[in-house]
């Protein structure tokens, strides 16, 4: 290795300096022929060139490190987000208004810079061992080490404004929240988590201290190995402070830093219908004489999320546009299925539905009075005046109107902006149905009261 680095070095100033120096040596010959025999004796002296340029070598040398040439210019660059180590009693004293980190912008020749973030020794100090608590702020500077001597050195910020109080703590409760509960298997949900403290010690200033609202575990379910419904083990779970405006408090120590839980998933489901909505017109004189949804009548699909989302689903809803349709015998639709709030999967997730198309016709019906109020103001209540029966006009295809005394007609008026007073209100028949159409000429007249 060490035969390399001197070859290295003899063949560097053989090819930069020996050969350019012989060069211009012959060409100041012929220029100067009088002298030419002088010089060639200097020239064939044994070893002259060598010691010449290593003459010429060591000058130069001296000359760069001395600075007084100066093969490079002066540059500058900026070593950001280095971190800041506060000196002081963190047990007593709580200091506010320290940044985490600074950035220091060193100048000097491009070799040095490159040996200095080479050596990256770089340790930015706030000493406050000296200073003691009060409610006015200290103005402190910034001391810091130099890796490179020859290098200049500029921190920003050079000092902070740090107020210094005395460490004060209470006992809170704690809660939990869960994050990135998206992140979990959609098939799953969590049932109960159970922490292992119900309280925790947070510990900071007065005015930090009364800014607490809530401490909560969070329990981040992306982190975790949650492949199937069972009860798990977490660890290491964060705590942190929060305000009354869900803002989180930084300024807060809270002792322990972090506790276990226990979570339970579960897989919760349930198996609900598809109800069929339709959206537009049919061409005058057809309606709808049957719905098959992956060719069955009524056909079902399964919802997965937590037990009370999922509880209050009794089906799941899909449209078809059949605006212009009915001169065809069938039309068939691919339909997305859209996930109810609080579903987080489907067992299914497109159906085919085809509609078959007949001659419409209609029969007319008596209902009694027998109608509810639907939207009314909270602190109003509602007296329907007259009590006379509601004609309703059903229009179907005659196999579907045959069993209509199977269907259940619910009666309604919508009652949504009223307020106290006398009205006449337009008569509403709830439809699930879609192969029937109601019509109703009926109205109604009501008293709205205030209760």
């Amino acid at each position: 290795m060490i035969t390399k680095f001197f070859k290295k070095i003899y063949n560097f100033i053989d090819k930069c300096i020996v050969v350019p120096i012989s060069r211009a040596v012959y060409y100041l010959s012929k220029k100067f022929k009088k002298n030419q025999g002088k010089l060639d004796k200097i020239l064939n002296r044994p070893h002259f060139l060598i010691y010449l340029s290593l003459i010429i070598a060591v000058a130069l040398f001296l000359l760069i490190d001395s600075k007084v040439i100066s093969l490079v210019e002066t540059e500058a660059e900026v070593i950001a987000n280095v971190p800041v180590v506060v000196k002081y009693n963190e047990e007593a004293y709580v200091v506010e208004g320290v940044p985490e980190t600074v950035d220091i912008t060193i100048t000097g020749r491009k070799s040095d810079i490159y040996l200095a973030k080479q050596l990256g020794e770089y340790e930015v100090i706030l000493d406050l061992s000296d200073y003691t608590p009060s409610d006015t702020p200290y103005k402190v500077y910034f001391t810091y080490s130099k890796s490179i001597d020859s290098l200049s050195y500029q921190l920003s910020p050079e000092y902070v404004q740090v107020t210094i109080k005395n460490k004060e703590s209470q006992v809170m409760p704690i809660s939990y929240d869960l994050l990135n509960v998206d992140a979990l298997d959609s098939r799953l949900s969590v049932e109960s988590v159970s922490l292992d403290k119900s309280e925790v010690v947070v510990k900071g200033g007065s005015d930090a201290l009364a800014e607490i609202a809530s401490v909560k575990a969070l329990i981040d379910l992306a982190q975790q190995d949650f492949t199937e419904a069972g009860t798990y083990d977490v660890d290491n779970i964060e705590l942190a402070a929060y305000d009354s405006h869900g803002n989180r408090l930084d300024n807060i120590e809270i002792v322990p830093e972090t506790i276990s839980a226990t979570v339970v998933l579960e897989s919760y489901s349930r198996t609900v219908p598809i109800s069929v909505e339709t959206t537009g017109e049919l061409v005058t004189g057809k309606a709808i004489a049957s719905i098959l949804i992956n060719n069955n009548t009524n056909y079902s699909i399964t919802i997965y999320g937590d037990k009370e989302e999922i509880d209050n689903i009794d089906s799941v809803p899909v449209t078809i546009n059949v605006d212009g349709r009915g001169n065809e015998s069938t039309w068939t639709y691919d339909v997305n299925i859209r996930k109810p709030n609080g579903v987080r999967e489907m067992s299914v997730e497109t159906v085919e539905i085809t509609a078959t198309f007949g001659e419409e016709q209609q029969t007319t019906i008596d209902i009694s009075n027998d109608i509810k109020e639907m939207n009314l103001t909270d602190g109003l209540r509602v007296n329907i005046l007259n009590g006379e029966e509601i004609t309703v006009q059903v229009k179907g295809v005659a196999s579907v109107l045959e069993n209509i005394e199977n269907e259940a007609i619910n009666a309604y008026i919508d009652l949504s902006g009223y307020t106290a007073g006398d009205y006449e209100v337009e008569v509403k028949i709830e439809n699930n149905n879609p192969l029937l159409t109601y019509v109703v000429s009926t109205t109604v007249q009501i008293r709205i009261t205030e209760t």
